[in-house]
């Protein structure tokens, strides 16, 4: 399963109301599970060939996806979008005692850390793809993020 495959069984997870999907094969087992009640489902799930995936590896550091948008209000033709790369809670901060990772009007670049998208219990660093100025924070601190769902506008440099 390649991280995107992994994404979007997350998503299928948090919206269909199971409480735990487990999927093992020759050398891959991923088990995902959630706080809501359990309902129990069996069924066998017909793959694509494996590809070779180390369970024991690190997670692969995971940067959000990046491509041009207008904005509705104004002329930000010329924005880029910095959307998330995963369902989970967007964090402006590492914790609340600790400085914000960027404000409006920041000069970020690329492979800075910008904020923290927690799911599941974990904490994935989210970094930038491009070197430019914070122009809108579109999303509140500790509030719900979706896939693709923009976090910031950036005016690149």
């Amino acid at each position: 399963m390649d991280i995107k495959q992994i994404q979007e069984l997350i998503k299928f997870v948090s919206r269909s109301g199971v409480n735990e999907v487990s999927i093992e094969q020759k050398e891959f087992k991923i088990t995902i599970k959630t706080n809501q009640p359990p309902t129990y489902v069996t069924g066998a799930v017909a793959q694509a060939p494996l590809q070779n995936i180390a369970v024991t590896q690190a997670p692969v550091p995971l940067v959000p996806s990046i491509e041009s948008k207008a904005a509705p209000k104004d002329d930000s033709s010329n924005y880029i979008t910095v959307k998330s790369p995963m369902i989970g809670t967007f964090y402006h901060s590492a914790s609340p005692d600790k400085p914000i990772f960027v404000n409006v009007g920041d000069e970020i670049k690329a492979g800075q850390i910008v904020c923290i998208i927690e799911a599941m219990k974990l904490f994935n660093e989210i970094e930038s793809e491009v070197s430019g100025r914070i122009v809108k924070v579109l999303v509140d601190n500790a509030s719900p993020v979706e896939y693709d769902q923009p976090l910031f506008l950036v005016e690149p440099v």
